[in-house]
């Protein structure tokens, strides 16, 4: 996909963002703190196949399910197509609830683009160790399931084919992460094991990246499916390989 539709792609998705946090101030009134770009709009590589509109709330308060229910209602009649990648993030001034794990807290730290900010807080910077417990659990968990679904799937359908491509980016994205303690873009990170040695099918991370940045269809790189546990066998030998 041409570099001008993905330009075009994100400025609509900037713009749809906006007009949340808009939403969000008047729901919220003086509980609102500030709202935020993080993910693909905030570091770069938005794509307008594949990528979500991760967007950052940060409240006074915990927010009420009714008040998600109504923001999110408003949201869909500004645009149902933008609504349905919307992928709200959010916690209170004291970072004790919500989603807001600890990349989200890395994203925000080093990379969140303010659309509306009425106070700013910031949370504790996790340290490389906090971060490599949290990629060693649930979301190394989820990656070793979705390894095995694709592992043994007789065809790619056009719903799996966002998840087919991050299953193959995940251990560039894993690594990057576990050996900086930072979090970064898909090209970041990609880069970042390329000047490694790891055990790890560069190439076909690659293509897989190039096929996202072009909003490609992934189906050519499905045949080589069975080189997923390969990679996740070399990210496990990785965490065991380190100091606990």
């Amino acid at each position: 996909m041409p570099a001008a539709t993905h330009s075009s792609a994100s400025t609509s998705a900037i713009t749809f963002a906006r007009e949340v946090a808009r939403l969000w101030e008047r729901e919220l009134a003086d509980d609102f703190l500030g709202f935020y770009l993080i993910g693909s709009l905030a570091h770069g590589g938005f794509n307008e196949r594949y990528s979500d509109i991760d967007v950052l709330l940060i409240a006074a308060k915990p927010l009420r399910s009714e008040a998600r229910d109504n923001v999110a209602r408003q949201a869909a009649a500004l645009s149902p197509a933008l609504a349905g990648r919307l992928s709200l993030h959010w916690t209170d001034e004291n970072f004790s609830t919500g989603r807001f794990l600890p990349l989200d807290r890395l994203d925000y730290l080093d990379h969140a683009v303010t659309l509306l900010e009425r106070r700013r807080v910031e949370p504790l910077r996790p340290d490389r160790a906090e971060v490599r417990a949290y990629l060693a659990g649930a979301p190394f968990e989820s990656w070793t399931q979705q390894v095995a679904r694709f592992s043994a799937l007789e065809a790619l359908t056009r719903e799996d084919h966002k998840r087919y491509l991050r299953a193959i980016l995940y251990p560039a994205r894993f690594v990057y992460s576990w050996e900086t303690g930072a979090m970064g873009s898909n090209d970041a990170a990609v880069s970042f094991l390329q000047s490694r040695a790891d055990n790890l099918d560069l190439d076909l991370i690659a293509r897989a990246l190039d096929c996202r940045n072009r909003g490609a269809d992934p189906s050519p790189l499905f045949p080589e499916r069975g080189k997923l546990p390969g990679l996740l066998d070399a990210c496990r030998k990785l965490i065991a390989a380190s100091p606990g």
